[in-house]
């Protein structure tokens, strides 16, 4: 048995049964919040709500896979959203989930609003376990909250991710750097000045340990010429690093490619990671 049977029998699809076409773990599942607005997002229902005062929505597959799984862009959801291979998986059943925390750069205060969506999509049925999908500032929400909730993340895909603000936005190493956005991460996280938040060891290049030792997967998208979040200062260290604590990681480079465009000019390796991770052999 090849391993695309395997996984269909696995979970209750026949072999010649579409994979965009799986069927719902349950014909009567029903989602909806309080106070809901309804619109479609790239074609699918999207359900429109509030937790804690913020704009959060979830997208609803047409027909879920098992087990209700889901991927989270924590920042940037609708920056080449086809790249991504986010319709790809909603077409697999994936559900699509975001919350709106502003400019937050993945401070302490934008993981309490993440905590309090997570309670609340999985308190709805969706799965214990979901995809992260960190873009550029977004990989600082992604890793953040991921390293106190190892538990909660299936696997980690992070494109041209910040890995370390002293690269972006202090600009401290070969990037542009943001001067104006820098101050307003010191303000953001609480800095009492500049050498406190050069000084801070919660980088997701530092922190990396708890992602390891819960044997979550990482896929980067870089763009080899990236002058806003150099490779070498961000990705290549979170490589490294990763692989040293016998984590895996995937790399996929694009030569002669800047900070844009995000993705991939074929995302379906993108959907086969987070696929098999969600539903490993």
């Amino acid at each position: 048995m090849n391993r695309r049977h395997f996984i269909n029998s696995l979970i209750g699809i026949s072999a010649t049964t579409p994979i965009g076409r799986m069927p719902a773990v349950a014909a009567d599942a029903k989602f909806s919040w309080p106070e809901e607005k309804i619109d479609t997002w790239n074609g699918f229902t999207r359900h429109i709500f509030k937790v804690e005062g913020c704009s959060a929505w979830v997208v609803e597959p047409n027909h879920a896979a098992p087990g209700n799984p889901w991927t989270w862009c924590m920042e940037f959801p609708d920056a080449f959203t086809a790249r991504t291979g986010v319709p790809r998986l909603l077409e697999k059943g994936f559900f699509h989930v975001h919350i709106q925390v502003g400019n937050t750069f993945g401070s302490p205060r934008a993981l309490k609003h993440f905590d309090a969506f997570y309670r609340e999509i999985t308190e709805k049925g969706l799965a214990k376990k979901g995809t992260l999908i960190g873009i550029s500032r977004g990989g600082l929400y992604a890793y953040n909250w991921a390293v106190q909730n190892p538990g909660k993340v299936v696997c980690i895909y992070g494109d041209a991710p910040v890995c370390d603000i002293k690269s972006w936005p202090g600009g401290k190493g070969v990037g542009k750097g943001s001067p104006a956005e820098w101050q307003a991460l010191i303000k953001c996280y609480e800095f009492k000045d500049e050498a406190e938040a050069l000084a801070w060891k919660g980088n997701p290049v530092d922190n990396l340990a708890p992602l390891a030792t819960a044997k979550i997967p990482l896929v980067h998208v870089v763009g080899d010429i990236d002058d806003v979040v150099p490779v070498k200062e961000n990705t290549a260290i979170i490589e490294q690093r990763y692989k040293e604590l016998g984590g895996e990681i995937k790399v996929f480079h694009k030569p002669n490619v800047g900070h844009h465009p995000h993705g991939l000019d074929d995302p379906q390796p993108l959907v086969d990671f987070i696929f098999q991770k969600t539903y490993p052999v």
